[in-house]
């Protein structure tokens, strides 16, 4: 939260802010919708392996990091979560989920990928 307090006004966070045309945008997101697309299985989408996540970058056509050995599932999810996001950036329906409203979003917060 401090860091979100000292980026206020200056990087948005969606979907409290506008969307800029240009620029960051922060985005709280369910890291595990990025592990499944990923091939994952539901209740195993945390890695920590560099090899692991290598092979999970490959099946979002992402290149491999390059990492050996251990790996924090911090890391990973982060890594992951980007390849993802950069896969489906093109695509206006998960940004536009029918059921979230402003009223909602400002109220109860909202998790990209929780609906």
């Amino acid at each position: 939260m401090r860091v979100l307090h000292r980026l206020s006004g200056r990087v948005p966070l969606w979907p409290l802010d506008p969307v800029p045309p240009t620029g960051p945008l922060l985005v709280e997101i369910y890291t595990s919708l990025a592990a499944r697309a990923a091939g994952l299985r539901p209740g195993r989408s945390k890695i920590r392996d560099g090899g692991a996540l290598d092979a999970a970058l490959a099946e979002l056509g992402s290149p491999p990091c390059g990492m050996v050995g251990p790996v924090s599932d911090h890391a990973s999810d982060a890594l992951l979560s980007a390849a993802w996001l950069r896969l489906i950036a093109h695509d206006a329906a998960p940004w536009n989920p029918s059921p979230l409203s402003d009223a909602l979003a400002r109220t109860e917060g909202w998790t990209f990928g929780i609906v």
